[in-house]
């Protein structure tokens, strides 16, 4: 048999002393609550009901005029308590802020990457601080940082939120977003028109069959954000 550790003892006892019970509730009538209502009762006669149906008085609200109690074994109030306790911090969701970095000139391969990760931060609820940073001369691409970070907030309106649009601190361009709240989570624009677009050209009778060149224009030429999403962007930050 293990011994009883001092911590949970004294854990145990902080509990037991935040309620009064039985004969330490002193004052002249409390209000008894149960699944049948509620009911005023002088101290010395809910102290009698209490005892005939072995149980105890407990004082769960003194500061209520007057005092509110049950009936109900003490251990298993306890327990309850401990339990709805355990419950709550269960429920708790601890938010962490991921960080998520890029270059001025970041590749569309590593950008799809890097936004791949960012939505799954987002889907576990954690906050997501994207920022350039700008080495050297690439300062001189700050145009550049701020287009693929309004690229990057559109891509993932579906997932998150903007709280701030794109600041420069420094040698780097911030920019933070939050987790929707589950269900009313939504598809942004450039999503819808994307699957419109597949759609149309799913219907569409296949042309011959011609080779694809790569493009070059980089991460700019890809970042083909409507005046409309940034304009909806910007309003969604400013409401913030």
């Amino acid at each position: 048999m293990q011994p009883i550790s001092k911590n949970w003892l004294m854990k145990n006892d902080n509990m037991k002393n935040q309620y009064r019970i039985n004969e330490q509730i002193r004052v002249r009538e409390v209000r008894i609550v149960g699944d049948g209502g509620s009911t005023v009762l002088p101290t010395r006669e809910a102290l009698d009901m209490a005892r005939d149906q072995g149980v105890d008085l407990v004082e769960i609200s003194p500061n209520a005029n007057p005092p509110v109690c049950r009936l109900i074994d003490y251990s298993k109030f306890l327990y309850q308590q401990k339990k709805r306790q355990k419950e709550m911090k269960a429920k708790q969701v601890k938010v962490e802020v991921k960080e998520i970095r890029f270059g001025p000139q970041t590749d569309e391969h590593d950008y799809q990457f890097k936004l791949k990760h960012a939505k799954e931060f987002l889907e576990e609820g954690n906050k997501v601080r994207a920022y350039v940073f700008f080495r050297g001369r690439s300062i001189l691409f700050k145009e550049q940082g701020e287009v693929l970070l309004l690229r990057f907030a559109n891509d993932l309106e579906e997932y998150g939120k903007v709280e701030g649009m794109p600041s420069l601190e420094g040698k780097k361009m911030f920019l933070y977003l939050a987790p929707k709240k589950a269900g009313v989570a939504k598809k942004s624009q450039q999503a819808r028109d994307r699957e419109a677009s597949n759609a149309e050209t799913k219907d569409a009778p296949r042309p011959q069959a011609v080779e694809e060149k790569p493009s070059n224009g980089g991460l700019l030429a890809n970042a083909k954000i409507s005046a409309d999403a940034l304009k909806k962007l910007t309003e969604e930050a400013e409401d913030e």
